[in-house]
Parts: C-alpha cells; sequence; structure tokens
C-alpha cells in the first residue's frame, strides 16, 4: 500500500442513508412518507456532485437486512424504486449520470430488475457523474459471492490458487468498475457500517453526523466534502 496523502476532496463518496422513517414519525406521518422525502433528496445530492468535484456517488438504498421490516414497508420500498426510476430516468441521462446497480438481484421482482436493466443501458455513456444504488445489498453477502464466483475459477482451472492475493477478490465484488470510496457517510446519528461496502471502505474516511438523511442538503453535502480536506490521510505510514 502506498504512503500518498491525499489532500484534494474525495472523488468517490458513499452514503449510508438513515432516518427517513424517523423523520417521518417525528411529524406524524407513516415512514414510507419519509422515504418518499429521502428520494428526493437523493437528486438533489446527485445533483450537487460535480460542483464538489464528487466524480462517484455510492448509495445504500435497500439492505439484505431489511427484508425484516413489515410487508407493507418492503413493498412500498419497491414500489418507490421504480418510481424513481420511471420519474429520473430522463433527468439523469440528460444531466451525464450514469446509473448502475449493485447488490443480489435474485430476490428482486422482476419488473424492477427489467427497469434496472434499462437505467444502466439508457446511461451506460454518461461519464459526469456515476451514481451507483445498492439495492437488496449487504457487504458480508457480496464477499460470499465473490469468494464463490473466485472458487469456481480455481476448480475450472482459470486462476490458480498461487496468484490470488489481495487484489484478486476485488475484481469479483460488484464494485469491480468502481474505485474504492475515499469518503462514506452516514446521517442521523448512528456510528455504525451496517454492513456496508466492508472490503471497499478498508481505508476510507468516515463521517457520523446527526442530520436525518431527509433533511441533509447541498450545503451539508459540501461542507462534510471540504472537511474531507482537512484529515491526514498516511495509509498506515508516518510522515516524516
Amino acid at each position: 500500500m502506498g504512503t500518498q496523502i491525499k489532500t484534494g476532496g474525495p472523488r468517490h463518496v458513499a452514503i449510508i442513508m438513515d432516518g427517513n422513517g424517523r423523520w417521518a414519525q417525528m411529524r406524524g406521518r407513516p415512514r414510507l412518507f419519509g422515504h418518499q422525502a429521502g428520494a428526493r433528496r437523493v437528486r438533489e445530492i446527485v445533483q450537487a456532485c460535480p460542483d464538489n468535484n464528487v466524480k462517484y456517488l455510492t448509495i445504500f438504498a435497500f439492505s439484505t437486512e431489511n427484508w425484516k421490516r413489515t410487508q407493507a414497508e418492503v413493498a412500498g420500498l419497491m414500489k418507490l424504486f421504480r418510481r424513481y426510476i420511471e420519474r429520473e430516468a430522463q433527468d439523469l441521462l440528460r444531466n451525464g449520470v450514469r446509473v448502475r446497480f449493485i447488490g443480489d438481484r435474485v430476490r428482486l421482482d422482476e419488473k424492477l430488475v427489467a427497469m434496472m436493466d434499462e437505467l444502466e443501458l439508457l446511461t451506460a455513456d454518461n461519464d459526469r457523474v456515476h451514481l451507483t444504488v445498492a439495492i437488496n445489498y449487504g457487504g458480508r453477502d457480496e464477499v460470499a459471492r465473490a469468494t464463490r464466483r473466485l472458487a469456481q475459477d480455481v476448480a475450472a482451472g482459470r486462476l490458480s490458487p498461487r496468484d490470488v492475493g489481495d487484489e484478486t477478490l476485488p475484481r469479483y465484488l460488484d464494485t469491480c468498475f468502481l474505485p474504492d470510496p475515499d469518503l462514506v457517510i452516514r446521517t442521523s446519528g448512528e456510528a455504525r457500517i451496517s454492513n456496508f461496502l466492508l472490503w471497499q471502505s478498508a481505508y476510507a474516511e468516515y463521517e457520523f453526523i446527526d442530520t436525518l438523511w431527509p433533511d441533509f442538503t447541498r450545503a451539508e453535502f459540501a461542507r462534510v466534502v471540504a472537511g474531507y480536506k482537512t484529515r491526514d490521510r498516511r495509509f498506515g505510514a508516518v510522515r516524516a
């Protein structure tokens, strides 16, 4: 691992968008009302990326553990994902946003998966902002699936065990097309990573903020991104 100290802003920001349900409950509204407000906030933060020199934005939309929520909330979230794709597709295309999805699609309904595929294809030539949406995603699940594919290649003779190193597994991860995140933000005051980008975030900077996701503004995003520049990133080395 190199010892370069980064003094510029983060190129890749990942966000755990937490607090939608509490935001709604504080207003006496159902949890899905908060998720709808959170979806609108996604649009604003995506639009703010170019002004903050953020090339890659990865958002945690639905985890492998979220299936434990009530059937009504899960169904509402899936409907919200479909509606988001329908409403935002053309704006994302016009604004130069390339959209890709990570996570295990097997459990998702066929209509949603087809819409995800279509949006990825529609925006494939865009390069202004790379938006990655994690749906039915869990870091441990991702590593397990990647390890399974790696083991299959070893068993088939396409990969030698002696050639497996710390740079091998990333080629099998869902995020193989992305650089590792420089900065991970979690909203709502919770100070845990909740199984998000476990391998990729080994050297990321973390920012845990009290703001609930629907209240997370462009200005706060800019402040957190700017704060990254003040951090001393030595990657295990000691500055001379």
